[in-house]
């Protein structure tokens, strides 16, 4: 590795390595922070929520990916492995294996070309479809659902722009309109589904006019934002991620909103609600309700 007296590596770039990676640099150390893989993060980059309070991972692991990058005394040795380690505690040499990337990485400006041209990896790509029985729509979306397929479909990569599209117009997904998709795009069901299900943005049930997001992240948590979510329910007389019967209202949970310093954080469609109390509830929701007599 290097002679350098003061020197350190770090063995693992996950969310543990990366932390002692940024201690070390910060006591004045020179650090090298060796990861198998082609990038740091590890397990929690694969993460969508973290235990126990379910906040992001992303929200704690991107502060610290910045930090790395940005630090003087910290270099990043992705994609290689540990072949050898020799010499005594305090003074040891480490001989490392970088695999080939077959680009160049002081050029590399991470726009994704690469990616999309790489003859082996295996993209999910249209396909042409079996003869099978052609998918039929209600008659008063079929037209518009229709002019979205048609709006996209000459263009790469259409399908998030297709669902996004749907999603405003439908507020959810019938399975009859996925099964659209994926005859006139050529793209597998189960793929479309996968891309559905993932984003919180997108609903596989109908959902009501008005969606009201009550922020679970550690500040509002802690602040007493799950004692506002029960108060909705009640008000309200339908649970998490369920919606009034006259299709007014539906809740939900979310993360992070990005108002910690107006915790606790709740949102109705665009208004933001901060220093929320469950006292102030009710009067919120009649609010709209005769918004909607108007």
């Amino acid at each position: 590795m290097s002679e350098k007296i003061g020197s350190v590596a770090v063995v693992g770039g996950g969310i543990g390595g990366m932390q002692a990676a940024l201690d070390l640099a910060d006591s004045g150390m020179k650090v090298y922070l060796v990861e198998s893989k082609p990038g740091i993060g590890g397990v929690m980059s694969m993460l969508d929520k973290t235990f126990p309070t379910n906040d992001c991972a992303m929200c704690t692991m991107a502060p610290r990916l910045v930090e790395i990058a940005r630090h003087k005394d910290i270099e990043v040795i992705s994609h290689s492995d540990i072949e050898k380690i020799e010499g005594k505690p305090g003074k040891l040499k480490l001989t490392l294996k970088t695999k080939a990337r077959f680009i160049d990485v002081e050029k590399c400006t991470g726009c994704g070309s690469c990616t999309e041209n790489c003859p082996v990896r295996n993209i999910v790509q249209p396909i042409p479809l079996e003869e099978k029985e052609k998918v039929e729509l209600l008659p008063e979306i079929k037209e518009r659902v229709f002019d979205i397929v048609r709006k996209h479909s000459h263009k790469k990569g259409p399908l998030m722009p297709i669902l996004q599209e749907v999603s405003e117009y439908l507020k959810y997904f019938p399975e009859d309109v996925l099964k659209y998709i994926s005859q006139e795009t050529g793209y597998p069901l189960a793929h479309i589904c996968r891309i559905a299900t993932f984003y919180s943005g997108f609903s596989l049930k109908p959902i009501g006019k008005y969606i009201i997001n009550v922020c679970l992240g550690t500040a509002c948590y802690v602040r007493g934002s799950e004692k506002l979510l029960e108060r909705f329910s009640d008000v309200l007389e339908i649970g998490q991620d369920e919606t009034t019967p006259d299709m007014l209202f539906t809740i939900k949970s979310v993360r992070c909103i990005g108002c910690c310093g107006l915790s606790p954080v709740a949102t109705i469609g665009d208004d933001v609600y901060g220093k929320l109390q469950a006292r102030d509830i009710p009067g919120i929701i009649k609010k709209y309700k005769e918004k909607e007599k108007e």
